[in-house]
């Protein structure tokens, strides 16, 4: 079997295609003098909050957004320091971007509460050469990072006194609708004011404050309305969120026909700035805020992202979890994690789909990857699917680690897969 590295893995397989923890989907297989464990692991995205900001202050003491909380301004290498990341990783982090000091046109000023100033917006301190140098960052390493909605101004403003959030108060029912789609509607005229466009497809809610299905009045949840901007997948963690009770499968839920996705608790407090990681994840979402991946000396980022590298190589190389290379094979796989079974028979291993397929959700369900460990490198052959791409890596107890990934026939509710 031909050994790929994780980038050439990647790579290969998007070409291919375009042409409290649940139970993880595993079996214990015999096949003849071969016994091998297989999964469907864990996918771990990282997700990034309030990019986007130029000034660092916190400001809500004077009626202000809560920015990043750092004591100088971002700068274009802070936003390098995401893509580092994601290039040394072969992933796509999730940057969740704050917009409204991105505004070269004032047009904020037609939606008062999107920011402190209402009516007599002015952002003209935080237009200048930055802002064209950065959008050229991210256009030209759109594989190395992905922008998501995250808010205009965060907070949501009314006669020049915020609350919070942007999309939702404090107990998670939603601003009235016509106010949320005016805020979709100027986070797409902002990313075009700078070429950042489409919409993205995922969003975080800022502050975290968000309803699971309609909250309070509201007939429509605020997944409905994001649906109709093409956004099918919310992260966020359930600890806070209203409704949280009605999520069905653990680890997400589906609303409106949208993933929402439980993001379980960050490593380190939103301002955090300067220190390494610590601790453990424990769930899909290796969550933090832009602080948390910077240094106090914009220079001295890439000590910073060394660490987090470090952190998270290890749970790419486990045989329980992987490093998702962007939030489409992400939402994917999480699906098939949760609900696709796996079985032994007869010496073969049995894909049943009938659970993911019975999901009413909006996104695709076709890629997935799949561990095996096994003395020694394999061969598969598979019905149902296509194997896209596949890996070895001799492991240092000697077992072999093999990572495949495959599509699946969408037409077809199982799937099989037997040695060559």
């Amino acid at each position: 079997m031909k050994s790929l590295n994780r980038r050439t893995f990647i790579k290969t397989a998007a070409l291919l295609s375009s042409a409290s923890l649940a139970p993880k989907s595993k079996a214990i297989v015999m096949n003849s003098d071969q016994s091998f464990t297989v999964v469907i692991p864990m996918p771990i995205q990282v997700v990034i909050d309030d990019v986007g900001w130029w000034s660092g202050k916190d400001g809500h003491e004077n009626q202000e957004p809560f920015r990043t909380g750092i004591n100088r301004n971002h700068v274009p290498e802070d936003y390098e320091a995401i893509i580092h990341l994601g290039k040394a990783l072969g992933i796509r982090p999730q940057a969740a971007m704050v917009m409204c000091e991105w505004d070269t046109k004032n047009i904020l000023r037609d939606l008062p509460h999107s920011t402190w100033m209402g009516k007599e917006w002015n952002n003209e301190k935080w237009v200048g050469p930055w802002l064209e140098k950065t959008a050229d960052l991210l256009s030209n390493n759109s594989d190395h990072i992905e922008l998501t909605v995250h808010g205009i101004g965060h907070e949501y403003w009314t006669n020049g006194t915020f609350t919070r959030a942007e999309w939702a108060d404090m107990q998670g029912v939603m601003r009235p609708p016509e106010h949320i789609k005016k805020h979709l509607d100027y986070f797409g005229k902002l990313l075009d004011q700078h070429g950042l466009g489409p919409m993205p497809r995922s969003f975080v809610p800022t502050a975290f404050r968000h309803g699971f299905g309609p909250t309070g009045d509201h007939e429509q949840s605020l997944a409905a309305i994001l649906k109709q901007y093409g956004i099918d997948y919310i992260n966020t963690p359930f600890r806070v969120m209203a409704n949280a009770g009605d999520v069905q499968h653990g680890l997400f839920g589906i609303d409106s026909g949208v993933l929402t996705v439980d993001r379980g608790q960050d490593l380190l407090t939103w301002d955090t700035i300067a220190t390494p990681p610590r601790g453990e994840l424990s769930g899909p979402t290796c969550g933090m805020h832009w602080p948390n991946i910077l240094h106090t000396d914009p220079g001295r980022n890439h000590e910073i992202v060394e660490t987090w590298i470090r952190f998270l190589e290890p749970y790419d190389r486990s045989f329980d979890t992987f490093l998702a290379p962007d939030s489409d094979l992400f939402r994917q796989q999480l699906l098939h994690h949760q609900l696709t079974g796996i079985h032994q028979r007869d010496g073969r291993i049995e894909f049943d789909f009938s659970r993911t397929d019975a999901l009413d959700y909006i996104g695709e369900r076709k890629r997935f990857l799949i561990k095996v460990l096994s003395p020694n490198a394999l061969d598969f052959q598979a019905s149902g699917m296509r194997i896209l791409a596949q890996k070895a890596e001799r492991q240092e107890n000697g077992q072999v680690l093999m990572t495949i990934n495959v599509e699946r026939d969408i037409a077809q509710k199982t799937a099989t897969m037997v040695i060559v």
